[in-house]
């Protein structure tokens, strides 16, 4: 696996840049982190609700 240095970040970053502009960038960096958040939380099986019993829903 190769090594992902400070250099090869900075290249990243400047064409994530270019390609979004600095008004996108910061709401992209947001949903890429919630993203990433969601999906550990997924795995780890934290912040689970705990079971409650949930009233039926009538139908008439």
């Amino acid at each position: 696996m190769p090594n992902i240095g400070p250099m090869e970040l900075i290249i990243v970053l400047v064409i994530a840049l270019i390609v979004l502009g600095p008004k996108k960038l910061p709401e992209v960096g947001r949903s890429v982190g919630k993203g990433m958040r969601e999906f550990k939380e997924s795995l780890t099986g934290e912040n689970e609700p705990e079971e409650e019993e949930r009233p039926a829903l009538k139908t008439e």
